[in-house]
């Protein structure tokens, strides 16, 4: 769940479009902290990503959601300030303080006006140290939590995606709800707030992605002191998970005149050789544009679906290679066999080398547009860091698309693709299902 200090928007791109080499620098500060900087003078402001890895796979079987409240109560007051007056304070700032919680990490993201840095940091130190925790916080937010919860738990997309967890990655944290469950976070208290600011915040599992009008020395004294009083790590990350759903349906009956439809197989890791090409395939298949072979066949050949999209989801715990639809439930049993002859299709070469120049072309010119503004650029710096790539990656990433060739694309979705290992969860009262062999 993500939380905002509601105040006076901020927007300021940088002044100049992506050059052709982006100059990133590393920053070690005094007291051991490392960051990327990318340093632009030319506009009074400053964007600051900090992520903490973690997140939700920390919580407890018992304290489930602990950490997203934790991260929903960070903006609710600190030190001396209660709700009210810290939303006041940074409202007066006209900056922006925004705590985020995933199920891999806890995010920070702050932005401010040069002139008014300092009192935007201090106030993002306050709550990231010394938050409050109020009671009256605490019951009002959870209470919202559990309210929204409750809403998602009739939601066929989060039924969907959480019974496909539950399939996928069993045994292992990304098995549960990442907000926890109504009953869990109703028995949450201060204390397990404070365990969980404890856990999941710490000094030796942060990163950080700047941009704008600061100096690597600035910015290095600023992060000592933003950081420099959070506790070390006491609870490990867990290990990585295995792909644990065989291939076949689970059918979650739903009333509705159409199902959900959620289905894929083991994936592949962040740092395997074969992942950009991986990634590349996927945005040919079904990456979830206009265009795509499964966007084509399902939606504008057939009219199955309105929209369909797959990813190579590469978490850091586990991966898997998956997709999601929606389609009348009359239609359920002719969309799963289409989407087992379309994995087919594509382990077995159906790419073809236009298929891969017109995703080059797209790949490599979109790219440049993520780069239009500090903060844009701040969280590319901190989420490059997050998923394991090295400084000069965005250097080289085009570079890194260009040279793939057809041979790659076919070598990865050989080894990849698995039409017998694809498990559906199906979300509804889907028909014709009944004859697939299943």
């Amino acid at each position: 769940m993500i939380h905002f200090v509601r105040i006076l928007a901020v927007t300021l791109l940088a002044a100049t479009p992506l050059r052709a080499e982006i100059d990133i620098q590393p920053v070690e500060t005094d007291a051991s902290f490392s960051a990327w900087l990318v340093e632009e003078r030319s506009i009074p402001f400053v964007a600051i990503e900090v992520v903490f890895p973690g997140g939700a796979v920390l919580d407890t079987e018992d304290r489930l959601g602990a950490t997203s409240l934790m991260t929903e109560l960070l903006s609710e007051g600190a030190g001396d300030l209660d709700s009210q007056a810290f939303a006041a304070a940074v409202e007066a700032t006209a900056g922006s303080v925004r705590f985020d919680a995933g199920r891999d990490s806890v995010s920070l993201r702050i932005r401010a006006l040069t002139e008014n840095r300092d009192e935007v940091l201090e106030l993002a130190r306050m709550a990231l140290t010394d938050p409050r925790f109020d009671e009256t916080a605490l019951h009002r937010v959870r209470a919202q939590t559990i309210a929204s919860l409750e809403r998602d738990a009739r939601n066929p997309n989060t039924i969907a995606s959480q019974t496909f967890n539950e399939l996928a990655f069993a045994g292992h944290p990304y098995a549960r709800p990442t907000e926890g469950t109504p009953e869990t976070v109703s028995a949450l208290s201060r204390d397990d707030i404070l365990t969980a600011h404890r856990t999941a915040l710490t000094r030796d599992r942060v990163l950080v992605g700047a941009a704008g009008d600061i100096s690597a020395e600035d910015l290095g004294q600023l992060l000592d002191d933003l950081l420099g009083d959070l506790p070390e790590a006491t609870v490990d990350l867990p290990d990585h998970a295995a792909f644990t759903a065989p291939g076949g349906i689970t059918v979650v009956e739903h009333p509705g005149p159409q199902s959900v439809v959620a289905f894929g197989h083991a994936g592949i890791r962040r740092d395997d050789p074969d992942f950009m090409a991986a990634f590349v395939m996927n945005e040919i298949f079904g990456g979830g544009r206009f265009g795509t072979r499964l966007m084509r066949e399902l939606r504008e050949t057939r009219g199955l679906t309105y929209g369909i999209g797959t990813s190579v989801a590469t978490a850091q715990h586990g991966d898997s290679f998956q997709g999601r639809l929606s389609t009348d439930n009359s239609r359920v049993g002719e969309v799963v066999a289409l989407l087992r002859s379309e994995w087919e299709w594509l382990a077995e070469g159906g790419i073809t080398q236009a298929d891969l120049e017109r995703v080059q072309t797209y790949l490599t010119g979109a790219y440049p547009l993520r780069f239009d503004g500090n903060a844009s650029i701040a969280g590319i710096l901190a989420s490059m860091q997050f998923q394991g790539f090295d400084i000069d990656y965005v250097n080289v990433r085009n570079d890194l698309v260009r040279a793939l060739t057809l041979e790659d694309i076919h070598r990865v979705a050989g080894r990849m693709i698995d039409p017998e290992a694809l498990h559906f969860v199906i979300v509804g009262q889907p028909q014709g299902l009944d004859d697939l062999g299943f």
